[in-house]
């Protein structure tokens, strides 16, 4: 069930930023007086699974969940429909208009999808806030697995700022090392501020690590509940409790617990737990598996002061505008990193499977609303790659015609049309076969 509601939130998500991508070209098409032949969501070889004619446009719903397209008449695009060039332009056609009207046509997709990040932005500004945990507020330290180990980190470190730039929110420190290539972090490490230096090399193994649970926040291991045959509820433990220790040895927090408990699969132990002002001990066995059946609180709002934010319309205006801004600036620094020889952050690059696996198992509106208008945005910047059959590649032929008031043959736009499709599909390929990949490497 989990898979059917990524993949739903996937399709609808994909549905709505094309529908307003290809909708950008066909409102700045309509406005200069072109005609628009075919308004479609999904892609129709062969066949479609819906169509209607309005007008003189043929709107309707693909199979191949592709992407989507406009068919402007008098224009090359991946219809590779050649019949009509070879008839005399006509005053409606795409061919026809001055260049700075195409321009501005082949421009309204991508114009549309950052005005629709800017509106998704106001709109959850103005219903939900922002909300954050500040990283003066972890003050109970970081947990860090091996690769956060490597770094020069240790449990228990508050990450103090990186560069010697502070850190405002503690969520966008992986964020910041790996855009922002930081060259050192700044620790609070037993009273005592430390400075660590990032080693040379060290992005490129944070980009394939993945997962930003290189570093953690760390908690005390307060009971929240219990799981079905718990040994530790047999034993007496209770909704409340503090554990504390662990036989002879301190466990403070949940991770130091977590850790240690591991040593003691098949054994009878002895936990120590605060409860309200008493401090008990209690023999409990640890199963096989070596978990007693506790489900520690993890609610960060529980441990943490927050940072929240509430914004009325106007002040969700401005708001929205400077978050889709920052927006464009993270995912420009991750496009420049897919070119580092050193970083080889490409073979990290995923397809269908790695988009749909960021929407979370259930479906959650504002975690929904977030991936849309970062897709919005990833969608926009990529069309805006100077390669053949993107809206890029138009744009560089139309900058190109400005310049050298020249305009390029039909002929050449059919072969460039041609060499930026087999780009794509070859693109199209790798970044799905890199996930094929990853799912038999599992």
């Amino acid at each position: 069930m989990e898979i059917v509601i990524k993949i739903l939130q996937f399709i609808l998500s994909l549905s709505i930023l094309i529908i307003v991508h290809e909708f950008g070209h066909f409102l700045a098409a309509k406005i200069f007086k072109t005609r628009v032949d075919k308004f479609y969501l999904f892609f129709n070889p062969w066949f479609s699974i819906f169509k209607f004619k309005y007008g003189e446009t043929e709107y309707g719903i693909g199979w191949l969940p592709l992407g989507g397209y406009v068919k402007i008449a008098g224009m090359i695009d991946e219809s590779m429909d050649k019949e009509q060039l070879k008839k005399p332009p006509q005053p409606w056609e795409f061919r026809s208009k001055p260049t700075w009207q195409r321009l501005i046509i082949m421009l309204g997709g991508v114009t549309m999808n950052i005005f629709l990040a800017i509106f998704i932005y106001i709109m959850m500004m103005f219903t939900w806030g922002e909300e954050y945990l500040p990283a003066e507020s972890v003050k109970y330290g970081i947990v860090v697995d091996s690769v956060g180990a490597e770094l020069g980190l240790l449990n228990g470190d508050i990450i103090l700022s990186l560069d010697n730039e502070k850190v405002e929110n503690f969520n966008k420190i992986p964020e910041i090392l790996i855009l922002d290539e930081a060259k050192t972090i700044q620790v609070l490490r037993n009273g005592q501020k430390v400075d660590l230096n990032v080693p040379n090399g060290f992005l490129a193994k944070l980009i394939k690590h993945k997962s930003p649970d290189f570093i953690s926040i760390r908690f005390p291991f307060e009971v929240d509940k219990f799981i079905k045959n718990s040994t530790a509820k047999q034993a007496g433990m209770q909704k409340g409790d503090k554990i504390i220790g662990l036989n002879n040895i301190q466990t403070e927090y949940f991770n130091e617990f977590k850790t240690e408990i591991q040593k003691h699969k098949n054994e009878e132990v002895i936990v120590k737990v605060v409860r309200g002002n008493d401090s008990i001990a209690l023999n409990i066995k640890v199963p096989e598996e070596g978990l007693i059946g506790v489900v520690p609180i993890t609610n960060i709002a529980y441990y943490f002061d927050l940072q929240e934010k509430k914004y009325n319309l106007i002040q969700a205006v401005p708001a929205g505008i400077s978050r889709t801004y920052y927006g464009i600036g993270s995912y420009l620094k991750q496009l420049r990193l897919l070119f580092s020889p050193e970083i080889k952050a490409y073979e990290s690059i995923g397809g269908f499977i790695t988009i749909g696996s960021i929407f979370p198992a259930r479906w959650h509106w504002q975690s929904f609303w977030t991936l849309t208008a970062f897709l919005s945005i990833m969608l926009a910047i990529l069309n805006l790659l100077p390669i053949p059959a993107l809206d890029g590649g138009h744009v560089m032929f139309l900058f190109y015609e400005i310049i050298t008031r020249r305009k390029p043959s039909d002929k050449f736009m059919e072969y460039a049309q041609i060499t930026g499709m087999i780009i794509l599909f070859a693109l199209l390929i790798f970044a799905n076969g890199n996930d094929i990949i990853r799912l038999f490497n599992k």
